[in-house]
């Protein structure tokens, strides 16, 4: 296999299952700072343009929880995916909810913090995207009252995919008042198998360009 990948994006939910998994798979950086995502033959395994992509013989997989998913389905002895019609349902769910409720208003911030160019940048849309994200980590939060994982009794990709969601979270300063998913998050991140956190990630970039 093969992961295409850039060191702070969503590409660390799919490192960060594969080094769960412990499977062998050939990391391939995608400079996206110097605009590699945007040429060929990236642009041939994603003509979005976008990172992650898993190369596993004939399939070509986009999509950060699509390739979670997919792995977690592969090597089912590792049981990331919950079993049966209703945990199956629930792990969907928390997924879904991670990528539109969470994750969204994270990226209306990043978008008008850094990524636009500074006169596309709308400073009242951060403002609203904070809004939007607060209640949703509070029904979150309620959720992981005496849980441990966040769908049954053990870890699953939608613990993966959910701290490295945090950790975006808390790198702009959403998560002070919820301790308790800060805490959840630094218990996933200190797995022996867990990934770089983000910050980390970017520092390992800088002079990329």
């Amino acid at each position: 296999m093969k992961l295409y990948e850039f060191a702070p994006t969503r590409s660390i939910r799919a490192r960060w299952t594969l080094q769960e998994l412990g499977v062998p798979f050939e990391a391939v950086s995608v400079n996206l700072l110097a605009g590699e995502h945007r040429r060929h033959p990236f642009l041939a395994l994603n003509p979005a343009a976008k990172v992650p992509v898993l190369e596993d013989g004939d399939l070509v997989l986009t999509e950060s929880v699509a390739i979670v998913l997919y792995l977690a389905e592969k090597y089912p002895e590792k049981r990331f995916a919950t079993a049966g019609l209703h945990g199956r349902a629930e792990l969907v769910r928390w997924l879904l909810f991670t990528a539109t409720e969470l994750e969204q208003p994270l990226w209306r911030i990043s978008r008008h913090s850094a990524i636009y160019p500074e006169d596309k940048r709308l400073p009242a849309d951060i403002a609203l995207a904070r809004e939007d994200f607060l209640p949703m980590a509070k029904v979150l939060d309620q959720h992981m009252v005496d849980r441990e994982f966040v769908v049954g009794d053990s870890v699953t990709v939608a613990d993966f995919v959910l701290a490295y969601t945090l950790d975006w979270a808390q790198l702009v300063d959403l998560l002070g008042d919820f301790p308790r998913l800060e805490g959840y998050m630094l218990r996933m991140y200190d797995r022996p198998a867990a990934p770089m956190r983000i910050k980390d990630a970017f520092a390992s970039i800088r002079g990329t360009a």
